[in-house]
């Protein structure tokens, strides 16, 4: 490779690095009104057709490049608010553009073969995808921790006299995030003028977990019907400890067969890397010869439904 290449393909790695941060740093948040009007589905009205026209016009002008090419992604979108992260998703998507061509850029420079250093370019455009994943995981697995607690200073609450939104309120005055954080949203979006049962509602749709939707069902038929709201709310945090309870003896005793299906999934793909380091002609015949072709789609499928075997059996649930 002459120097004149590797200086065109660095100068373009940086001018692409320094164009998503920028892209990434700038504020194009919306403003406190329109927060407020979309918080409390209040929106404004056009008398006019042609003011609707061009506003429409300026919306589709101030949008970004990458917000123009990429489709729409909702359940992108959802993940992203399920996570609670400030980034949009054509963001995230440029950001695994960038870095996938970053990684298969950098494979062939360092000698790589050009019909393997694709694969370098795919993990790496998969990295910001594999982050979203990840913190929505943990903030979810935090949350259902944290919501035993929850219901039972609800329930104090109601029994000291207060409402259901005061009770949410301590909540979100006593409890860490991201618990506290959601439970705040469902005081503001009241206070603002929201039903509690669709703010509530609202929240199941961020948090995707089991137990609150059986506390927010129980306070829709609480309110309807009527009853003692503190007493099943200490039976629903009840049930949520003794499953957590019973979902740690179950992960103790399959933690045996999840390690052994780890290691029996990164083995190959282990192994694979290191003879490519030692002995690079005696693994090219997995792709270059035919016999070794029919091995390597094999070999792939037959990982595939290990790991879809192990999965089932490790995975009780509870």
């Amino acid at each position: 490779m002459t120097p004149l290449m590797i200086s065109i393909l660095a100068f373009a790695g940086v001018t692409a690095l320094v164009g998503v941060l920028a892209f990434v740093l700038n504020d194009g948040g919306t403003k406190t009104v329109e927060r407020l009007d979309s918080l409390t589905g209040r929106r404004k009205r056009d008398d006019e057709g042609t003011t609707i026209l061009k506003k429409t016009a300026i919306e589709t002008d101030k949008r970004s490049l990458l917000e123009a090419l990429t489709p729409n992604l909702p359940s992108l979108q959802k993940l992203i608010t399920q996570a609670d992260v400030h980034i949009k998703p054509s963001t995230l998507f440029g950001i695994g553009v960038v870095l996938g061509i970053l990684g298969t850029t950098a494979s062939w420079m360092m000698g790589v073969q050009i019909y393997l250093a694709p694969l370098a370019g795919i993990l790496m455009f998969t990295i910001p995808f594999t982050w979203l994943i990840t913190k929505r995981a943990m903030r979810l697995k935090h949350f259902a921790s944290q919501l035993p607690d929850a219901l039972e200073l609800v329930a104090r609450a109601l029994r000291a006299g207060h409402s259901l939104a005061a009770g949410m309120h301590v909540v979100a005055e006593e409890m860490p995030t991201p618990v506290a954080d959601e439970f705040n949203r469902v005081y503001e979006e009241q206070n603002l003028g929201i039903p509690i049962e669709e703010a509530m509602k609202s929240m199941c749709d961020r948090v995707p977990n089991l137990d609150l939707r059986f506390f927010v069902t129980s306070v829709l038929i609480q309110r309807q019907t009527g009853g003692d709201l503190a007493e099943i709310l200490d039976k629903i945090g009840y049930v949520i400890r003794e499953r957590f309870r019973i979902l740690g003896q179950v992960k103790a005793l399959t933690a045996e067969g999840r390690l052994s299906g780890v290691i029996l999934i990164a083995l190959p793909f282990a192994m694979f890397l290191l003879m490519m380091h030692i002995k690079y002609d005696y693994i090219e015949k997995l792709w270059t010869h035919p016999l070794g072709i029919k091995m390597s789609i094999f070999a792939l499928i037959a990982q595939l439904l290990g790991a879809i075997v192990i999965r089932k059996i490790v995975n009780i649930k509870v």
